[in-house]
């Protein structure tokens, strides 16, 4: 009798083809990248933090606020675009 985890990998298997799998080195590089954005991510937080703490208005703050959250949105796509490449190669 196959366990549950066999019977869903063969369901992926027919519906999405091979799965794919990394290599330990492709693994570190992930999370290297991982590790970059974070440290990226926070540092950018920070800075955010101190610049609403500056806001004079509450629509410099909407304005400081959307411009946090598009520099995110543009760094959490670059983090994926890098993480994507190392997944093609696998």
């Amino acid at each position: 009798m196959k366990s549950a985890y066999e019977v869903a990998m063969e369901r992926l298997q027919r519906e999405g083809g091979p799965v794919r799998s990394l290599t330990d080195e492709q693994r570190a590089e992930i999370n290297a990248i991982e590790k970059r954005y974070e440290a990226k991510i926070a540092e950018l937080r920070l800075t955010y933090d101190q610049k609403f703490g500056e806001a004079q208005s509450a629509e410099q703050l909407n304005a400081l606020q959307a411009e946090m959250a598009a520099a995110l949105a543009a760094l959490e796509e670059k983090r994926d675009k890098e993480k994507d490449a190392i997944w093609e190669r696998a």
